[in-house]
């Protein structure tokens, strides 16, 4: 029962992961910009610049939002193409893994035996694996780049000075419940591959040419073995009490 359960759980982990994932793709600001304001009133709203993986956007005082959108692929930045792309592949991997994940449950009837269905949850954490690594690796990309405009704004006051958005938080952390769900599937599923040996020992070992035979249900003896007509050998039979 605590194997199912481990399962499931793991399974929900990865699922809300990957979900999360997805969301960020959809999620405005993956990196933020605020102007100083210059208006002298406190009523005065600060203006906000914010960017994601599909367009510029800029807020006025009014709270107006102005945005830009990526109509064309191939003119966007190339390390914007490159994060987008490891998001998707990263994306297919876990869906294929979460499929992969199902009939590799005990709580499931379809995926074959025991055995099976180890092998098919450990193949599911290995896409998983992939595809999480893919994801850290385009979060991280994005993450240079913004770090790397903060160090220009130091060298070149008039460039805008971006800071990090709640998608790239949000994105770091799910990838790590990725990673807890697929070593959750791997210690149930190792666990079950290599199992304590309980086979015992039998102490009651017979000479050459001899077998065991059970007398009187309490004694095992040491008989002559079943030999062929021509051959003659006998040999005493000894009695050892178990």
């Amino acid at each position: 029962m605590s194997r199912t359960l481990a399962q499931i759980l793991g399974l929900l982990l990865c699922v809300l992961g990957w979900g999360s994932v997805g969301s960020t793709l959809a999620f405005g600001h993956w990196r933020v910009a605020q102007l100083e304001d210059r208006g002298g009133s406190p009523i005065v709203t600060t203006p906000l610049y914010w960017s994601d993986l599909w367009k510029d956007c800029y807020d006025n005082t009014q709270s107006v939002e102005n945005c830009v959108n990526f109509m064309v692929l191939w003119k966007v930045k190339p390390y914007i193409q490159v994060v987008q792309g490891l998001l998707i592949f990263g994306l297919c991997l876990g869906l294929t893994g979460t499929v992969l994940a199902f009939p590799g449950l005990e709580c499931t009837n379809i995926g074959g035996g025991r055995r099976s269905k180890d092998r098919m949850l450990i193949a599911a954490s290995a896409l998983h694996l992939v595809g999480c690594v893919s994801g850290v690796t385009a979060y991280c990309l994005y993450i240079n780049r913004v770090v790397g405009a903060v160090l220009h704004r130091e060298a070149d006051p008039s460039k805008v000075s971006y800071e990090m958005g709640p998608a790239l938080y949000l994105g770091l952390v799910v990838n790590f419940l990725i990673i807890l769900g697929c070593a959750v599937h791997c210690a149930t599923a190792c666990s079950a591959n290599h199992p304590k040996s309980r086979q015992r020992m039998d102490p009651f070992i017979c000479g050459k040419g001899e077998e065991k035979q059970l007398y009187s249900g309490r004694k095992l003896i040491c008989g002559p073995a079943k030999i062929s007509r021509n051959v003659s050998p006998y040999k005493m039979t000894s009695v050892v009490t178990v």
